[in-house]
C-alpha cells in the first residue's frame, strides 16, 4: 500500500509550543470549533486559537465549568453537548446550523481514556461511543456549516493506536473488556475517520487529518489510580512527572493547531501527524515507539468503518455519494 506518511520537513518539533506554530497566522473573521476546549489541551488549543483572532464555539458536557476555565478568553462561547448521547450531539447540531454560521476549522479534542467498563446508548462501550460515534455524528449533522468555509476537522487519535485495530469480529468487548485495548481501538477510529473524512470532503475543499498530541499529562487521566502511574513511569508518589519525554499542555496543543492551521498543508490530508510533522509509518517492530500504524491509515478500513459509523448513529452526511 502506498502511504502519505512521510515527513514535510515542516521546521517544528515535539518541543513546539502553540504560540510557534501560530506565529505569523492570523484567523481573524475565522471561527473554530473545539470539542472540549475548556480542559487539559483543549483549553490551551481554544487560548491559542482566541489569541489569533479566531472566534471559538466550545461544546461543553459541563457548561458550568466551561464557564469557569474560560473566563477571561475573549472570543469565545459556550454550549452544551454530551458526546455520549447522540440526542444531545443532534440538538447542539441542529442549534449551531440554526445560527446560518460556517465553520473553518473544526477540532474533535474531547475523550475519554481508560476507564471502567461502561455502556451507553444501546450498550455500546464508552470509549468508542464517545471518542469516535459522538464525533462522527457531531461532523456529519455539522455538515451544512463547515462544508462552504472548506473547513480543516482535526481528529484527535493517539500513539495508543498501536494497542489495537478495529476489532471488526468483537467491537463492544463482549468477550472481556481491556481498558487500554478499548482506548486503543477508539484512537485507531478516531485516525480512520479522518481518512475517509477527507477523501469524501476534499472536492468540497473540506482536508481532515488525525493527530497524536504526545504525552502529557492532563484530567484525560482522572479514571487511573495515582498508583497506576506510578508503576508505569508517569508520575512520583508526590505526583511530580517523572517522563522526560512528556510535554507540556502548550507543547501538547502544538500538533493539533498546526494541522489545523498551517500552509504546509494546504495540498495534503487524511494524513496522522505527530509533533507538528506528518508521521513516518510505524516500524516492524513493536517495541520501536512512534509513527503510525498501518490499520490506521487503511483506506479500505476507513471506509467500512465510515459505513458501520453511519448505520450506528443514523447519520450520514455523503450517504448519496459515499
Amino acid at each position: 500500500m502506498t502511504t502519505s506518511q512521510h515527513k514535510i520537513g515542516s521546521g517544528f518539533g515535539a518541543r513546539s509550543t502553540a504560540a510557534d506554530v501560530l506565529r505569523g497566522i492570523d484567523l481573524t473573521g475565522k471561527l473554530a470549533l473545539v470539542t472540549g476546549g475548556y480542559s487539559g489541551l483543549g483549553l490551551e488549543t481554544t487560548r491559542a486559537l482566541a489569541g489569533a483572532g479566531a472566534r471559538v464555539v466550545v461544546p461543553a458536557r459541563r457548561p458550568a465549568a466551561a464557564e469557569e476555565a474560560l473566563t477571561g478568553i475573549d472570543g469565545v462561547e459556550i454550549d452544551e453537548l454530551d458526546l455520549a448521547d447522540l440526542d444531545s450531539v443532534r440538538a447542539f447540531a441542529e442549534r449551531f446550523v440554526a445560527s446560518g454560521r460556517s465553520i473553518d476549522i473544526v477540532i474533535t479534542n474531547a475523550a475519554v481514556m481508560a476507564c471502567p467498563e461502561t455502556r451507553v446508548g444501546p450498550g455500546w462501550e464508552a470509549q468508542f461511543a464517545t471518542n469516535h460515534l459522538g464525533h462522527f455524528a457531531l461532523v456529519n449533522r455539522l455538515w451544512p456549516a463547515i462544508e462552504p468555509g472548506g473547513a480543516r476537522v482535526v481528529s484527535l487519535s493517539s500513539g495508543a493506536h498501536h494497542r489495537s485495530p478495529i476489532r471488526w469480529d468483537d467491537l463492544w468487548f463482549e468477550t472481556g473488556y481491556d481498558k487500554w485495548v478499548a482506548y486503543g481501538q477508539a484512537k485507531t477510529a478516531n485516525a480512520l475517520f479522518a481518512v475517509q473524512l477527507d477523501a469524501l470532503g476534499r472536492d468540497a475543499g473540506v482536508r481532515a487529518f488525525s493527530v497524536h498530541p504526545g504525552g502529557i499529562l492532563t484530567p484525560l487521566q482522572r479514571h487511573l489510580a495515582t498508583e497506576e502511574m506510578v508503576a508505569a513511569g508517569w508520575i512520583d508518589e508526590d505526583g511530580n512527572p517523572l517522563n522526560p519525554s512528556f510535554k507540556s499542555p502548550e507543547q501538547g496543543a502544538a500538533t493539533q493547531l498546526w494541522a489545523a492551521t498551517s500552509p504546509q498543508l494546504a495540498d495534503a490530508g487524511g494524513v496522522y501527524c505527530e509533533d507538528c510533522e506528518i508521521a513516518e509509518p510505524a516500524a516492524a517492530d513493536p517495541s520501536v515507539r512512534g509513527g503510525v500504524r498501518d490499520w490506521a491509515t487503511d483506506p479500505e478500513q476507513a471506509a467500512r468503518l465510515w459505513r458501520l459509523s453511519a448505520e450506528l448513529t443514523g447519520v450520514d452526511a455523503f450517504a448519496s455519494t459515499a
